[in-house]
C-alpha cells in the first residue's frame, strides 16, 4: 500500500533530519507549533518507524523519542545501537557505534534497545 505525501509528513521528517538528536512527541508539537496535531504527528510518526524511515528509542524516562538513524545506508533501522540521554541538558542522542552483544548459544537478536544516561560533554 502505498502512502501519500503530505506537507505535514514532509515537515516531521525534515525536522527529525536537521535535529542532532531524537525528538519527543513534545519535541515535535512544539516544533511545529500548530502546524500538526498530536494525533497527526503520532500517526506519521508510528509511519515513518513501520517505514523504517525513523527509529523509535524508549527513554530512561518512560518517553519514546524519534531518530532518523544516521548510519544506515537506505534509510533503514538495521543495526542495533545505544542511545544516550543527558541528564543535564535532556538531549537524546544515538551513539555511533553498533552494540556488541555476546548472547548463549542458540540465542538470536531480532531487537535491542540499548538506554544509556549520564552527561554528554557539553554538560559533565
Amino acid at each position: 500500500m502505498s502512502t501519500r505525501n503530505t506537507k505535514t509528513k514532509s515537515i516531521i521528517l525534515d525536522s527529525l533530519k536537521k535535529s542532532r538528536q531524537a525528538l519527543s512527541h513534545e519535541n515535535l508539537l512544539n516544533t511545529l507549533d500548530g502546524q500538526a496535531d498530536r494525533a497527526t504527528i503520532y500517526r506519521v510518526l508510528n509511519r515513518f518507524c513501520d517505514e523504517g524511515i525513523a527509529h523509535r528509542i524508549i527513554g530512561d524516562d518512560g518517553k519514546q523519542y524519534f531518530a532518523i538513524c544516521i548510519n544506515c545506508e537506505k534509510k533503514n533501522h538495521h543495526h542495533n545501537h545505544f542511545h544516550f540521554r543527558c541528564l543535564g541538558c535532556d538531549k537524546v542522542e544515538c551513539m555511533p557505534n553498533e552494540a556488541n552483544l555476546n548472547l548463549p548459544a542458540g540465542y538470536s537478536v531480532a531487537n535491542f534497545n540499548g538506554f544509556i544516561s549520564g552527561y554528554c560533554p557539553n554538560c559533565n
